[in-house]
């Protein structure tokens, strides 16, 4: 069936549900109502249940609630700040505090649930879906939503795709929006660091209006964000020098000094022979240039511009830049959003809705101007052949009329070597600007009595402007260079044809010695534009079924249709340059899917059955890239009360994540990333694992033949793309919890759960070495036809010159855990009220195991930074309210973790290593190994205290606040590694924060 019929025949089976329902309506509740009953028709409340379609049904999942007040005294910003300091099962996404390093994600800000992946957290607004933030995935940025519209936000943790569809897998963030308002509220809130910088502006306004006899009603709200960012120069432990390794020969924790040692050929000392003050870490990007360097350590190793100076004493680590300084610790951006909210209750019963979000984010990161030298590799793209292939600037032709008499005669006519800092052609400035529309409208009413109906059509559309300031055109450059001296004394480019394109030569010897004309030719401000868009269309019908001595059987059914649409373009030139070249490409998705649901009590009333009841729901959904027929997912849920005190709710759901438009489409995107051929070293004889299928490669046999061996020279490209082979992935998702409301303890509740999700059939590339071992290390015979053996392309030498990593459906990811949670509440009277809250979250396991050549391996995240699982994250609040004001303390726990885990197995290799050595009573053995420095992090634990005073003014209500969120200013450990010596887990360097606001209400 072609596209358009699809469109046509779901808006054509759209308008006639919508119509039945509609006529239904008018056919069964209008005319025999009298006017008590349309009365009481327009005053049912429209309920809707997170993780369900059943208007006050039970929800059987794991859920958190984030009350409005929550939100509205929060020190910071940004939502996903809010939730990720709120809720322990929420784990970091993309924000301002980690993105520094992503040229397509600054801007976004997405939360990660149970840390499974930001694909498989879905984002609903009022429980429907809504338009992506990103080309990449379902990514739904929680800036574009204006706090002001928010009631409360509702999270299951586990499988949901029952109830709302793919993308479901490890849990809904449902944002839920007020319905009403009566008044009007302007709210202003300022925070910053103690220590300087992470200055954060939030301005919010909402008002409610209610007209036609209250039945209309308009809600408009707005927000404004402005975060100054975090800067290099605020903190003194980013300006820290150090570049770590452990030294496997003398089995010592080691850092860089200026202090060579010839012995060593190193200048790497043992951490215990030096102080904090010795260690150092420069590169040589230096403003005026760096030529014919010999050693990155040793002194006296080349020629370098002190300014306009010319010496040849160069020694990277004494004369160095430290790079470290132009990266952020916190990007700078600023978020407008506008929203409309508008609801009108017809005298008939019915209820006409209708939203508008409009979201304008503006991110900037400004980042070091371009680092270059004679052969950084960049990726070129020939549009006519649609083939990438490499380039590289090259060295100084030995003939430029620029070189200092100096570096010419010591050069021996080569070309001459170089390393520089671009500066004359600017920073390169990373510009982000991201505009997202989201609309929706629908009808609902009440028919039969007791059924409500619900029938809505929404459109989203999202577009990013990325563009990237001062990167440099490779041939250009290599023009540039390439120039000769006429008689007259001046210089021109050699290349006639660069000419006529207005090539100007470029001078790299010294600071400022490139021209402007020369850095025009030479820069380039490439540009990448998406466009997202998507159109749903559902209908839904409620209510009760059947009654049941137990009571009514609740129950959904609803139709969804929904359209994706991408497109990805880009003005990268042909010839390369020094950008992450993306493909054009554009593609749809669309969907056809069912739904049903339906809640069964089978007890109410008995002994030690206070009440029972079971919950079913399913999903079929077709998608237009899948040839498989429906792609289904189902919820078994019950809802155990044995007494009016103890709830025991159980839940499993079979949940899927479809393939995104770039997962199924996208062409290759060229990368380069080093990798080692699993045919280096074969020869006629050689009877490693693989090597037998090696020689059975043509170009490699004749290699062997006339060399007898092959040696590995692979060019490392290794570019990305999509499949459209690609399968949904699919998670079984399980639950238990326990809530408790004491009877002998008044207004406590305590709930305790399990859960385990896994998820098969993960989305994900191969690594070079998989993709090398399914093609040749296989105990089938060897098939050129294999597909992993065609994402391996050879030269007529045998030589890897591709290898792709197309997205494939394999390995599996799984995680179990239990959650833990106290709320209790103390009345004191004419003294005020006690609350005390407490929550818990504790990994038994988080791996992903993935299936090799005759073994399986599983890979553990928890307790490893790397992965971000905490095996113990806590958080505890203790508050005291009276009359107008407002007391409360927050602390936060999260337990030891290891750095990196590829580190630390490395370690314990070098120390079985040593161990051997010292067996055998070898002079290599070292008695005493060092622990790994570092490594190990300690628990992490910090404290905040929030003051808020209320004051009712004539006509108004005044609230003034304070937040210190980091009371002892807790920055966590060092992080080897970590931007500015520092992790977004810990804050990322922003410290002791402080915020103040005032809210008024009239």
């Amino acid at each position: 069936m072609s596209l358009s019929k699809k469109i046509n025949n779901a808006f054509s089976i759209f308008v006639l549900v919508t119509l039945c329902i509609f006529n239904a309506s008018k056919g069964y509740a209008a005319p025999i109502a009298t006017q008590q009953h349309k009365q009481e028709v327009q005053n049912i409340e429209r309920i809707t249940v997170t993780g369900s379609h059943i208007a006050q049904g039970n929800s059987t999942h794991l859920l958190t609630r984030i009350s409005d007040d929550i939100i509205d005294q929060s020190a910071y910003a940004y939502l996903s700040d809010i939730l990720i300091d709120e809720v322990v099962q929420i784990n970091e996404g993309i924000s301002h505090l980690n993105s520094q390093n992503s040229t397509h994600n600054s801007g976004l800000s997405t939360v990660d649930l149970r840390g499974l992946g930001l694909n498989r957290t879905l984002t609903l607004i009022d429980g429907r879906r809504v338009v992506s933030n990103s080309y990449s995935g379902e990514l739904v940025s929680l800036s574009t939503i204006p706090k002001g519209m928010i009631k409360n936000i509702e999270i299951i943790t586990g499988g949901a795709s029952a109830a709302y569809g793919s993308g479901a897998i490890s849990g809904v963030v449902n944002i839920i929006t007020k319905r009403s308002k009566d008044d009007t509220t302007i709210n202003l809130t300022v925070g910053e660091s103690v220590a300087g910088g992470a200055r954060e502006i939030a301005f919010n306004a909402d008002t409610g209006i209610q007209y036609n006899n209250q039945q209309g009603q308009l809600l408009l709200s707005a927000t404004y964000i402005k975060h100054f960012g975090l800067d290099y120069w605020d903190r003194g432990r980013a300006q820290q020098q150090d570049d770590w390794r452990y030294d496997p020969k003398r089995m010592c924790n080691t850092m860089l000094t200026t202090l060579y040692d010839p012995k060593q050929q190193s200048a790497y000392r043992c951490m215990r022979d030096i102080v904090q003050s010795d260690w150092t870490s420069l590169s040589d990007a230096l403003p005026g240039g760096v030529f014919n360097e010999s050693s990155s350590f040793k002194p006296n190793s080349g020629f370098w511009f002190d300014e306009q100076t010319l010496r040849n004493d160069w020694q990277e680590e004494v004369h160095g830049l430290h790079f470290n300084q132009y990266n952020l610790l916190q990007l700078p951006s600023q978020q407008l959003n506008l929203a409309i909210k508008n609801e009108f209750d017809f005298k008939s019963g019915e209820q006409g809705y209708f939203q508008l979000h409009y979201s304008k984010n503006d991110s900037q990161n400004i980042k070091s101007p371009e680092n270059e030298d004679e052969c950084d590799l960049v990726i070129t793209y020939n549009a006519h052949t649609q083939q990438f292939g490499s380039d590289c600037i090259g060295a100084i032709p030995y003939t430029n009329p620029y070189i200092p008499q100096k570096i010419r005669e010591s050069a021996n006519s080569q070309d001459i070597k170089w390393d520089r800092l671009f500066q004359e052609v600017g920073a390169v400035t990373n510009d982000n600007s991201r505009t997202t529309l989201r609309t929706w409208a629908g009808l609902n009413g009440i028919m039969w009595d007791n059924w409500q109906w619900d029938t809505s059509l929404g459109f989203g559309q999202f577009t990013q402007q990325q563009i990237r300031y001062n990167e440099l055109n490779v041939a250009h450059v290599r023009n540039a260079l390439n120039a000769h001296k006429l008689p007259d004394g001046s210089i021109e480019c050699i290349d006639e044809d660069a000419r006529k394109t207005g090539c100007t030569p470029i001078n790299l010897f010294g600071e400022n010695a490139i021209s402007p004309a020369a850095a025009s030719y030479i820069r380039a401000n490439p540009k990448l534009t998406t466009r997202l868009s998507q159109i749903t269309l559902s209908a839904a019908l409620s209510g009760e079924l059947i009654n049941l001595p137990s009571g009514p059987v609740l129950s959904a059914f609803g139709i969804d249709y929904r359209r994706d649409s991408q497109n990805v373009s880009t003005n990268v030139p042909q010839g390369g340059m020094t950008f992450n070249y993306i493909p054009n490409f554009s593609g749809d998705v669309t969907s056809y899917e069912i739904f049903m649901e339906a809640s069964v009590p089978l007890l109410k009333n008995r002994r030690f059955a206070h009440q029972l009841s079971l919950s079913l729901a399913a999903r079929a959904a077709d998608y237009s890239w899948s040839n498989m027929g429906l792609i289904q997912s189902y919820n078994l849920g019950f809802n155990y009360t044995p007494t009016t005190h103890y709830v025991v709710k159980f839940n499993w759901a079979k949940a899927m994540r479809a393939p995104t438009i770039t997962e199924l489409m996208s062409p290759i995107r060229g990368d380069y990333n080093a990798f080692q051929d699993l045919c280096n070293g074969v020869t006629a004889t050689s009877t490693l694992m693989g090597h037998e299928n090696c020689k059975k490669e043509a170009s490699i046999n004749a290699v062997i033949k006339k060399e007898g061996i092959f040696h590995d020279r692979n060019n490392s490209y290794s570019p990305n793309l999509g499949n459209p082979e690609l399968t949904e992935e699919t998670a079984d998702s399980f639950a238990v919890e326990l809530q408790v409301e004491p009877e002998s303890i008044a207004n406590m509740s305590i709930n305790a759960s399990y859960y385990r999700i896994s998820i098969r059939d993960v989305i994900t590339s191969l690594s070079h070495q998989n993709i090398m071992n399914r093609c040749y290390q296989t105990d089938t015979p060897f098939d050129p036809n294999n597909p992993f053996c065609q994402a391996i392309k050879r030269d007529s030498e045998g030589q890897i010159i591709e290898l792709q990593q197309r997205l494939v459906n394999a390995n599996q990811l799984f995680t179990q855990g239990y959650d833990a949670a106290i709320h209790y509440v103390y009345t004191l009277n004419s003294l005020g009220q006690l609350r005390f809250k407490l929550n818990w979250n504790h990994v038994i396991e988080h791996a992903l195991i993935s299936d090799h050549i005759n073994e399986r391996v599983t890979e553990i995240h928890e307790g490893y930074l790397n992965h971000h699982i905490f095996t113990d994250t806590g958080k505890a609040s203790f508050s005291w309210q009276h009359d107008k004001w407002q007391v409360s303390w927050h602390t936060q726990f999260k337990s030891g973790i290891t750095r990196n885990k590829q580190v630390y197995e490395n370690w314990l290799g070098f120390m079985q290593d040593n161990s051997e050595q010292c067996a055998q009573q070898s002079d290599t053995c070292i008695d005493n190994p060092e622990p790994l420095w570092g490594n190990d992090l300690p628990s992490y634990t910090t404290h905040s205290l929030q003051l808020s005073y209320r004051q009712k003014l004539q006509g108004a209500t005044l609230r003034l606040s304070g937040n210190v969120k980091n009371l002892f200013n807790n920055n966590g450990p060092f992080i080897i590694g970590g931007n500015g010596n520092f992790h977004s887990a810990y804050g990322g360097g922003r410290g002791r924060f402080i915020s103040l606001g005032a809210q008024i209400t009239f």
